[in-house]
Order: structure tokens, then C-alpha cells, then sequence
């Protein structure tokens, strides 16, 4: 669906509290239009709970139940108990950080796979606990700095998106802020599927990954172009790759250097300088081409 059609109602609100150029923000409004009104969130501790404004203010035009870090899939398996008790269809949605989801709150989520709650859980990950201070996280990638790995993360991340193919759900996906088509259409989609349902969002941060807040969109479509992030989908344990993600895989196009992806942000820069290191830009480099090998063979 063209951007220039989508629901033109707002309930991403003025008065929001994220950072300029964050792509959480960008993440919600879309997300939100295709969810609608009639939806309820569960977000657990991470910066969309700080994006939300200060009580008595909201800027967000749904209700939402902030929830302790480990506890959102629980949260939000009691709330589609009440709303069943009612007759109720309402959406439920988790929407957590990567910290919540990747490390804290796993245990939960598995829980509410295993039950197969019917909700969806949408992770926007900017690789990195952003609301406490930039720390590490189990999705932080391999070589970039945080505040707790301030000579480069010494591991690479975990594959969330494989612990979801574990627990069979009907739908898993991946997404990023670059491509708001492609978003949207995944979360409407999940949207129409009863049960469990997982989509991640690659979602850029500005003081975290330390790059000009203006370059967001710019860092989200360039994670695709260089195959360090792919959009896929997952049904019923098929994968399908999407838009440039898919052209990458068929071999219609080349991916652009990951270098490119490294190098526009800070917390890489000390894979440049002062000098080089080409030990650790080679290791990354092959991290990446490992993926898109295991891609090839129709693995994760």
C-alpha cells in the first residue's frame, strides 16, 4: 500500500518524548496506523515508555499498560483473558526493546508462545539498552561500542527471529523504519492472523548508534542495502525473503560494502581509528556473509 494511502488517523500524538530523529517514533506512527484504535499496548520498561510523555499526558491515542521489564507477554496474556471473558477482539500488542525481549523478558515471552496467546509482540530493536545509558544488549552486534563494551562487543548478537521459528508460530516477520510500506503491510497482516505472532524492527538510534539525528531513514535502508539486516517473513515455518532483501538473495543486485553501514556510525569508529583494524572489520564482514550463506540454503 502506497504511503500516500494509508489511514490518515493519528494515534501517534504530539507531545511524544523521543529524541530527534528516533526510530522508535517513526516505527510507532506507522505501526499504529495499521493496528487502529481498537488496540491495546503493553510496553514494559525501554524508551517507548519514556516516548509516551509524563502523566497526566499521553502521546499515545490507545490505551496502555506500562508493565515491569520481564513481564510484558504475561501482561499481555492476562489482558486476552479479560478481553475473552468479554466477547472482546481487540488487538493486543506487546511493543518492547530489544533489552526486553532479546534478554529480561524472554522467559515470559517464551511462556506466552508455548501457551499460544493470541497477541502480537513487536520488538523495535535498536540493538542496545538506549533508555539507561547505551548499554549492552543481547542484541548489540559484534564490534560495536556501548558503555559497558566501550573496547567493542566482543560476541555477536542472538537470533531472536530463530528462537521464534522454535516455538512454530503462524507468523514471524522483520522489518525496518526505512521501508514504511513494507512495515505497515506486515503488521496488518499479523493483524489477521489468530494466535502468536512476532515482528522485529530494525530501528536506528541516534545517540546510541551516534550518528546526525537527521540520517535515520538514511541508516535503516542502508542496513538492508548492505545485508547486515534482511526483511523477511515466516509463515508456518517458510521463509520468504522481501523488496531488496530478496533481489540480494536471487543475485539480481549486490549488496553495498558493510563497510558503508560501519563506517557512518560513532560506535564503530573505533574500528577506523586511530588506525584500522582490519581483524575485527573482516570478522564482522563475515558474520554477515555466514547469514546470507545459511540465507541461500534456506536457513536463518
Amino acid at each position: 500500500m502506497p504511503l500516500r494511502d494509508l489511514s490518515k488517523e493519528e494515534l501517534y500524538l504530539p507531545g511524544s518524548a523521543a529524541c530527534a530523529g528516533c526510530g522508535d517514533g517513526i516505527a510507532l506512527r506507522i505501526a499504529l496506523k495499521a493496528l487502529g484504535k481498537d488496540t491495546i499496548f503493553t510496553v514494559p520498561a525501554c524508551c517507548t515508555s519514556v516516548i509516551e510523555s509524563s502523566y497526566p499526558n499521553t502521546s499515545f491515542g490507545i490505551p496502555v499498560m506500562n508493565i515491569a521489564f520481564a513481564a510484558s507477554a504475561a501482561c499481555a496474556s492476562g489482558i486476552r483473558a479479560g478481553l475473552r471473558r468479554q466477547g472482546k477482539e481487540t488487538q493486543v500488542v506487546v511493543w518492547a526493546g530489544d533489552g526486553a525481549t532479546y534478554d529480561i523478558g524472554v522467559a515470559s515471552l517464551s511462556g506466552a508462545w508455548e501457551r499460544e496467546t493470541d497477541f502480537l509482540y513487536i520488538c523495535y530493536n535498536n540493538q542496545m539498552y538506549s533508555n539507561t545509558g547505551i548499554q549492552r544488549s543481547g542484541a548489540t552486534p559484534f564490534g560495536a561500542w556501548t558503555t559497558t563494551t566501550w573496547k567493542g562487543k566482543e560476541e555477536s548478537e542472538k537470533d531472536m527471529i530463530a528462537i521464534a521459528m522454535a516455538h512454530h508460530l503462524p507468523y514471524i516477520a522483520t522489518a525496518t523504519i526505512g521501508y514504511p510500506e513494507d512495515l505497515h503491510r506486515k503488521v496488518q497482516k499479523a493483524k489477521s492472523i489468530p494466535g502468536p505472532k512476532y515482528i522485529e524492527i530494525l530501528s536506528p538510534c541516534p545517540p546510541g548508534w551516534r550518528y546526525d539525528m537527521s540520517k535515520t531513514v538514511e541508516m535503516s535502508k542502508l542496513s538492508i542495502a548492505t545485508g547486515v539486516w534482511a526483511l523477511l517473513e515466516v509463515e508456518e515455518g517458510n521463509i520468504t525473503f522481501n523488496g531488496r532483501s530478496k533481489a540480494i538473495l536471487e543475485g539480481k543486485i549486490k549488496p553495498k560494502p558493510v563497510e558503508d553501514w560501519l563506517s557512518g556510525q560513532g560506535r564503530f569508529a573505533h574500528l577506523f581509528k586511530p588506525k584500522r583494524d582490519e581483524e575485527r572489520i573482516k570478522k564482522f564482514e563475515e558474520i554477515i556473509d555466514q547469514k546470507w550463506q545459511r540465507h541461500r540454503e534456506g536457513k536463518l
